[in-house]
């Protein structure tokens, strides 16, 4: 900085001083009034483990907890009893519909276990293209949720492609599930 910069800076520094030390005499045009009417809402990042169950929950319920489908499949992601009990989760199907928790718990642990139960696939296979389809970790968890562990892996081996109840391919939810970051 030099010379002229200090002088400026001073000057500058010395007038607002005298601003804000004389209110009465404060011009009009220096006159500053803020308010805030609004509040900005936080602004919300989702995981991609959160945005994945809220894309499945989606598929499975449009993310309703409290539905059950013609075939007695309950809750936001559409379990089973065989599967719960597999799980051990031991609740009746009305308590399970009343507990959001629950479910998101029943999910995680379906999530778990069916990785564990495909965790030599996801290994050997993720990234790669198998029968047409780009195998991702997500993409086989949602396939396995929809039809089973046994089903992919079925799939791995013949090609053979599993439908539930409704006709949905399990190849379909490796497409529209795949590539979601689950860090499980």
């Amino acid at each position: 900085m030099n010379f002229k910069d200090y002088i400026f800076i001073f000057t500058l520094f010395s007038i607002l001083l005298l601003v804000i030390i004389t209110p009465s005499s404060q011009p009009e045009f220096l006159e500053v009034s803020i308010s805030i009417e609004e509040e900005t809402p936080p602004i919300i990042v989702k995981s991609d483990y959160e945005l994945f169950l809220e894309a499945i929950g989606h598929q499975e319920s449009g993310n309703k907890y409290n539905i059950v489908n013609r075939y007695g499949y309950m809750g936001r992601y559409q379990f089973g009893r065989s599967t719960l009990k597999t799980l051990k989760i031991k609740t009746t199907k009305q308590e399970f519909l009343q507990d959001t928790f629950l479910q998101e718990h029943a999910m995680h642990k379906h999530l778990l276990y069916n990785k564990k139960r495909l965790d030599k696939y996801i290994n050997k296979y993720e990234g790669q293209i198998i029968h047409g389809v780009l195998v991702t970790e997500s993409g086989l968890l949602a396939a396995a949720h929809l039809g089973g562990a046994g089903s992919v892996k079925k799939w791995f081996r013949t090609g053979k492609v599993r439908q539930d109840g409704n006709g949905v391919k399990i190849t379909s939810y490796m497409k529209r599930f795949g590539g979601y970051n689950l860090s499980l």
